[in-house]
């Protein structure tokens, strides 16, 4: 089966390309969860990667696949979130040269966080779209390659290659929910199980705050939409009019779009903190959040979550620490 020009030997492709570069992350059974449904509920911990988020499988796999004159001429990316530090941290590994643009306004803990890895950080703009267009300017002079986010057919595969994971792990899953922002991770977990095992229902959970690419799936096509602020915001940002990839295979494939309450995102935060003594950002914890919501899931399947990433502000773990516990 083929998706676009995606199959299934690209995700497995991509599974042993990255191998030596990534963290093959536990998928863990949670009894409370389990029992609290009446289902069998495991969690994709994502946020045990090296980086402290998923972000790092794409990344790999893309960088992985230039050639080795493309490698020489560097890489570069507009991201100052997990996937700056993902190209960064992957880049620093190879020995490649890695240019992160951003603009003037980033805050200087997400600064120091991505300078963890040496790349060059040129921060000469005012936006993250005027960085964005020097990047790809800095492509056409320079053939220095753009590592999109997530709209790119390796970044795709790379991301779901946690799927064959969670296969091998536990053949027997039937439902995957998994954190829906830009679409990367989800079109990558989608068509990394449906290539696989094609009865695989497949939930794709969101904030409530500026959820793009629900809000262009209930149109038809993609829009832009103002950010607001969220404590998932991790998931905030746009998917490009231009998409290529995820928004028609989210279209396609995902059987179910949701959303979720910044109040049950607390509460899924909560959760991981309690019961796996884990920390987890708010983007992490939706899938956890809708597992949680009275008579969601279905008694007696088998569900795998994924739990995307550890990007929280310590005062928001306080916060929450305050109010939960």
């Amino acid at each position: 089966m083929q998706v676009k020009d995606i199959t299934s030997r690209d995700f497995w492709r991509a599974k042993k390309r990255i191998a030596p570069y990534i963290t093959r992350t536990p998928l863990v059974y949670s009894p409370e969860l389990s029992e609290k449904t009446g289902a069998n509920i495991y969690l994709k911990f994502e946020n045990l990667q090296a980086i402290g988020a998923f972000k790092v499988r794409g990344a790999a796999n893309k960088i992985l696949s230039l050639t080795d004159e493309q490698k020489a001429k560097g890489v570069s990316t507009f991201s100052t979130g997990n996937h700056g530090m993902a190209v960064a941290h992957i880049a620093s590994r190879l020995g490649i040269k890695a240019t992160v643009c951003m603009s003037k306004a980033v805050p200087a803990v997400k600064v120091k966080a991505i300078s963890r890895w040496n790349p060059e950080i040129l921060q000469n703009w005012d936006s993250q779209d005027a960085a964005g267009v020097y990047c790809y300017e800095l492509e056409e002079k320079e053939g220095v390659v753009v590592i999109p986010p997530f709209d790119d057919k390796e970044i795709i595969c790379g991301q779901g290659t946690m799927s064959l994971e969670i296969l091998e792990d536990c053949p027997e899953i039937d439902t995957a929910i998994v954190p829906l922002s830009g679409g990367g991770l989800m079109s990558g977990v989608t068509l990394g199980f449906k290539l696989t095992v094609p009865d695989v229902k497949l939930i794709g959970v969101s904030h409530q705050r500026a959820a793009v690419m629900i809000e262009s799936l209930k149109v038809g096509h993609p829009i832009e939409m103002p950010e607001e602020e969220t404590l998932a915001d991790s998931l905030l940002g746009g998917i490009g009019l231009d998409n290529k990839y995820t928004f028609d295979i989210t279209r396609d494939f995902v059987d179910e779009t949701i959303q979720v309450s910044e109040e049950e995102i607390a509460k899924g935060i909560a959760y991981i903190m309690e019961n796996h003594h884990l920390i987890a950002e708010g983007a992490s914890a939706t899938g956890v959040a809708l597992a949680m919501r009275e008579g969601y899931i279905k008694p007696g399947s088998n569900v795998a979550i994924i739990v995307t990433g550890c990007g929280i502000p310590m005062s928001q773990v306080k916060q929450i620490v305050n109010d939960h516990f």
